[in-house]
């Protein structure tokens, strides 16, 4: 169910979304979110080596990451599985985000007092119940935001979300290792611990969003439960957990499949390629950077401050744009610009070291990203049947990157080979598949009406 705007959707009404309340607490809820990433990932191991772990034991940390390409693996029992008694205290969605912050301000806690000299493995288990806890969160945060409000709000809540998410990275990142500079370590991930009070608060704040099962999703999810039960020479324990699963499992694949028919697996294949470009050049920045001359302090800077500056006024924009313009209208541009900002790689290796050429293309780089991201994650959360709808997000949250990551991995193989100037506009070129599915999607009548109706059909599911 991919949204349009209304006919003459004003400035004045796209910028009045984000005065509902929903979106204003998603930016809270996105800090949390964004909150225990780096702190199990980068400024975790900058702690493990500032104490003096071996660079080797230090590599093995990068596994915790696992969790979160894993959790498409539990996110049924998410979507499915009530957590008593706090999902009749506080309801299906709110229930499970409080349970998984209360992991992570734990699990944070017990990493602020754990000594990685004396007790690595300790320190590596506790990191991976904080991974877990972060991933379930995101599970039944994404459930949560794509459930609470109709589609036409589906922008504003990715914008504000990402804007909370990066405010944290900014947290837990720079903000971390300056408290362990002037204080420790232990202090710094004490008051972490204790910052995920803000996502707990939104949580216990905001409402629970309706659920609503739409009478075509539960009459065919019921058919192929029957088909199961009614298996008489199976054991019971064995008809029971079969008709579970396939509820919970396959159902999800069969409904999205069953919606857009011809159409699915054009999606699904958009949703691989989409970040496609963006993943598979992200690990050869930083080593452009430093070849070229650039200091450490400088790349900081410009990456880690400025650079976030610049990716939050993306997140912004994307989200206006997107209730302004619509979803696919702004996918295309979206896709455009981080191809567009990959080329501008390429040219900075012909410019070498010059800062404001270095400040120009991440300036232009990060606010491409920002903007991306805000119109994908709206997309792919219009997508979702809100019967199944941490199960399918999980799904394409994990399909998104995976194909990226993957190609990702031989990008120092082709600088080897080629040099940086022609690995950037190489992964400017592997962008344009993704445009071209845009194109389609939004040229091609029958799709358009496909997709259409689907998102007319589901819109009754997002009750304000």
């Amino acid at each position: 169910m991919i949204s349009t705007p209304r006919p003459g959707t004003s400035w004045r009404e796209a910028i009045r979304v984000y005065r509902h309340p929903r979106v204003i607490a998603m930016l809270f809820l996105g800090f949390s979110a964004g909150l225990p990433f780096l702190l199990v990932f980068s400024t975790l191991t900058a702690w493990l080596r500032d104490v003096g772990v071996d660079v080797a034991a230090i590599g093995f940390f990068s596994w915790i990451g696992i969790m979160y390409s894993i959790k498409v693996l539990w996110a049924p029992v998410v979507d499915r599985i009530p957590l008593p008694p706090l999902t009749t205290w506080f309801g299906k969605r709110r229930g499970w985000m409080l349970a998984a912050q209360l992991i992570i301000m734990l699990g944070l806690a017990l990493m602020a007092y754990t000594d990685p000299t004396g007790n690595l493995w300790l320190m590596a288990g506790v990191a991976l119940l904080v991974a877990f806890g972060s991933a379930t969160q995101d599970i039944s945060l994404d459930a949560y935001r794509i459930e609470a409000v109709a589609d036409e709000l589906q922008p504003a809540m990715a914008s504000t979300y990402q804007l909370g998410y990066r405010l944290a990275i900014i947290t837990s990142g720079a903000g971390a290792l300056y408290i362990a500079d002037y204080a420790s370590w232990q202090v710094a991930y004490t008051i972490m611990a204790a910052l995920m009070g803000i996502g707990i608060m939104a949580t216990l704040i905001t409402r629970e969003p309706e659920h609503f099962v739409e009478p075509f999703t539960a009459e065919r999810e019921a058919r192929v439960v029957d088909f199961i039960k009614r298996r008489a020479h199976w054991p019971h324990w064995l008809r029971e957990a079969g008709a579970w699963l396939i509820g919970a499992v396959l159902c999800p694949l069969v409904d999205f499949l069953a919606r857009y028919r011809g159409t699915a697996l054009l999606l699904l294949l958009l949703i691989g390629l989409f970040k496609v470009s963006d993943l598979s050049m992200a690990a050869m920045a930083n080593p452009l950077y430093i070849d070229l001359g650039f200091s450490l302090s400088q790349i900081a800077f410009i990456t880690k401050v400025f650079g976030v500056i610049v990716s939050i006024l993306g997140v912004l924009t994307g989200g206006l744009l997107a209730v302004r313009f619509g979803m696919l209208p702004m996918l295309l541009v979206a896709g455009i610009a981080v191809s567009a900002t990959n080329l501008l790689f390429s040219w900075l290796v012909g410019v070498g070291d010059n800062l404001l050429a270095l400040t120009l293309v991440i300036g232009a780089d990060n606010f491409a990203s920002g903007l991306s991201g805000t119109v994908f994650i709206a997309f792919l959360s219009s997508l979702t049947n809100r019967v199944y709808t941490a199960t399918q997000y999980a799904l394409f949250s994990s399909l998104m990157t995976l194909p990226g990551k993957f190609i990702g991995g031989f990008s120092g193989v082709i600088v080897d080979a080629q040099g940086y100037a022609y690995f950037f506009v190489y992964s400017a070129l592997i962008g344009v598949p993704a445009i071209l599915l845009v194109l389609y999607l939004m040229y091609r009548a029958d799709v358009g009406q496909t997709v259409a109706k689907n998102s007319r059909s589901e819109i009754s599911g997002g009750l304000t």
